[in-house]
């Protein structure tokens, strides 16, 4: 999980180099699949974050 946020983050720093500066949309989120669950992420460039804005455990 980890490293998957790890790319997401490299990823956002590829596309939006001067995340302040950004003016148009922020590019959409997504799921995530993990082993017992999901987490859902929103990328904000203005504020340079990756949010977790859901975690789902399926595991019992």
């Amino acid at each position: 999980m980890e490293r998957k946020a790890d790319e997401l983050v490299r990823a956002a720093e590829a596309v939006h180099v001067h995340g302040r500066a950004h003016e148009g949309f922020d590019p959409k989120g997504g799921n995530i699949i993990v082993p017992g669950g999901m987490f859902a992420y929103q990328v904000v460039v203005r504020s340079e974050r990756v949010y977790v804005v859901q975690i789902t455990c399926l595991g019992f």
